[in-house]
């Protein structure tokens, strides 16, 4: 699209189909009533017989429980997905998604049998962590990483010590210790 010399462009596909993505599917969400969300987006304890528990897996970090929640995690998601798309890739971007995504539901599946998660927070405390490694050198551990962690996953285990409320500190906590470790891994290699 153009406009006054000026073009839009589609510069991040995977960070952009994933906020369209959760768009649609809040959008679904509130013209069925919640209903098409807990069928689909939202993972809980179920039978591994079913073919939805496994679908729900990846999914229920599409979905969200309202515009609130959905805006708070769309916009990291914006904010700092086209930086790490373009530093690692597309592909390599939607493995930390995904993989976010199946170890978080795991985890609530396995451990949290009478809780139902949804939302892309643990994805956004990936991204955050991971955004941590973008200048890592061989042989270093940056700063920032020690500083963000220190931070994010800090405040995450006192409040899931200390404040009762609907937030599933576990997948923050374990969405971090994701793009850590994906992070460290990535440079490592010296991938980017």
């Amino acid at each position: 699209m153009k406009t006054k010399g000026f073009r839009i462009t589609f510069n991040a596909p995977v960070t952009l189909g994933f906020v369209f993505a959760a768009l649609a599917v809040m959008l679904l969400g509130k013209l069925t009533g919640g209903a098409s969300t807990q069928l689909l987006f939202m993972t809980y304890r179920h039978s591994f017989l079913s073919p939805l528990t496994w679908l729900r897996l990846l999914t229920h970090v599409l979905g969200h429980s309202g515009w609130e929640h959905f805006a708070g995690n769309i916009s990291y998601v914006l904010l700092l997905g086209p930086m790490l798309e373009e530093k690692y890739g597309s592909e390599r971007l939607l493995e930390v998604i995904c993989i976010t995504a199946v170890v978080t539901g795991l985890i609530n599946f396995l451990f949290f049998p009478h809780t139902a998660l949804c939302g892309a927070s643990g994805v956004v405390f990936a991204f955050i962590l991971l955004t941590s490694f973008t200048s890592f050198r061989a042989g270093e551990i940056p700063l920032t990483f020690v500083l963000v962690a220190a931070v994010f996953i800090g405040q995450q285990v006192a409040e899931g010590l200390l404040v009762r409320d609907n937030v599933s500190n576990l997948s923050h906590i374990v969405g971090g210790l994701i793009g850590a470790a994906v992070g460290y891994t990535f440079n490592r290699r010296g991938s980017s």
